[in-house]
């Protein structure tokens, strides 16, 4: 009879039926590899499963991952780094930066000397992580009624701010391989999220989605507050 290698209990078969530990493990080859890289992007499969129900029914899915099932879906921090991943590769490799295709033109940035703001304009996912809170605190405040905490919105929030990551990237690709302009795509994201949101609390009332729009706006101007700050004090210090 074996024992478990990790808790020392007698082991018959395959696996221990204590932790579950292999008797025997596989050795590491260039198929090892592969799977672990696999399961890093892909999250186990659960990738594709996340960002079509995400997509389609954002509502329904953020609530059922939030009270039901939590096994199916990628882990929604993971999920929102991993699109924020996947968008820092692509522009990378196709050369485009957040100018190149946000609607928002920050060309202004270039007559100061070297900020936070500077830097969090070249390092758009960093400002990203920064909005999902501030938009997550006022989706909180206007919809204090539904009786969901700040971390379960939060939770929505990386979601679909992941989604619209992954529009983001869709349009540095368009960007990048063809004459159209894809600025249209950041609009397009923005209008996902507020459709999202107001999916979550109640599909069927203008309110929720009027709520939403206002939560997504506070909370972009919050980080524009903090980033002027910020910019303020370092300009002061040096």
């Amino acid at each position: 009879m074996n024992s478990c290698k990790n808790c020392k209990e007698p082991v018959d078969w395959d696996y221990c039926p204590k932790c579950g530990q292999p008797v025997h493990l596989k050795r590491i080859d260039h198929n090892y590899i592969i799977q672990e890289l696999g399961d890093f992007f892909f999250a186990n499969k659960g990738m594709v499963y996340t960002i079509k129900n995400v997509l389609i029914r954002p509502g329904e899915s953020v609530r059922r991952f939030i009270a039901e099932d939590r096994y199916r879906f990628v882990k929604p921090i993971t999920f929102l780094f991993l699109t924020s991943l996947v968008y820092v590769l692509v522009a990378h490799i196709f050369k485009i930066s957040l100018e190149d295709v946000s609607p928002i033109k920050m060309d202004a940035a270039e007559d100061v000397p070297a900020t936070f703001a500077n830097w969090l304009f070249e390092n758009p996912r960093y400002m990203l992580t920064i909005a999902v809170f501030f938009v997550a605190l006022w989706v909180k405040i206007f919809f204090r009624k539904a009786g969901y905490n700040f971390f379960e919105i939060f939770i929505l929030m990386c979601f679909v701010f992941g989604i619209a990551t992954l529009m983001d990237t869709v349009g540095v690709i368009i960007h990048a391989l063809t004459p159209l302009n894809a600025t249209q795509t950041s609009i397009v994201g923005i209008i996902f999220q507020i459709w999202a949101i107001g999916q979550f609390f109640d599909r069927k009332k203008a309110a929720s989605y009027a709520k939403a729009l206002l939560s997504f706006l506070f909370g972009m101007i919050m980080l524009g507050i903090l980033v002027a700050i910020a910019t303020i004090i370092e300009i002061a210090i040096k």
